[in-house]
């Protein structure tokens, strides 16, 4: 049984866990060139609630957010590389340009943003409101990005 799952497969183990007395915290994002501050972000997400369920954007949504020549990495191998991690549960690949309608549908018991965000700031703070859940900010402060990995990569190459 494998940790990246379709939606309906997510929605039916999320079903299960929470009949077994089980939470779920969710954590989300792009994870296109795994660093440091995303293995962080997803152990300190796992200390929110029994189970941790993480949302990979699909490879449309992350070129839209992020901008030509990304994401680096295909959804399904940025999924993999996370479920991989020994701290996450459950992945799952989502299109939508928000992470709204899957909160809207798994219903975490806690979602879990990184620390350039606050509480106030996370934009589905009323979705997982609205529903009972709560909102925590976890993580070690944002000293690494992708974006500034990339640019590291691309100064160490080798000019031609």
């Amino acid at each position: 049984m494998g940790k990246v799952l379709t939606r309906e497969q997510l929605l039916e183990r999320a079903a299960h866990a929470r009949r077994a007395g089980r939470s779920i915290a969710f954590a989300n994002g792009c994870f296109d060139l795994l660093h440091v501050g995303h293995v962080r972000y997803l152990e300190a997400a796992a200390q929110e609630a029994d189970l941790l369920v993480v949302g990979v954007n699909d490879d449309e949504t992350v070129r839209e957010l992020k901008g030509a020549g990304r994401p680096i990495l295909s959804a399904p191998d940025r999924a993999e590389l996370i479920a991989a991690l020994r701290c996450v549960d459950y992945v799952v690949i989502f299109p939508e340009p928000t992470v709204g309608p899957l909160l809207q549908a798994l219903r975490p018991e806690v979602h879990c943003k990184g620390t350039d965000y606050t509480v106030e700031s996370v934009p589905e703070r009323d979705i997982v409101t609205a529903y009972g859940g709560r909102t925590a900010i976890v993580g070690d402060p944002k000293d690494h990005s992708t974006r500034d990995l990339l640019a590291r990569i691309t100064a160490a190459a080798p000019q031609r």
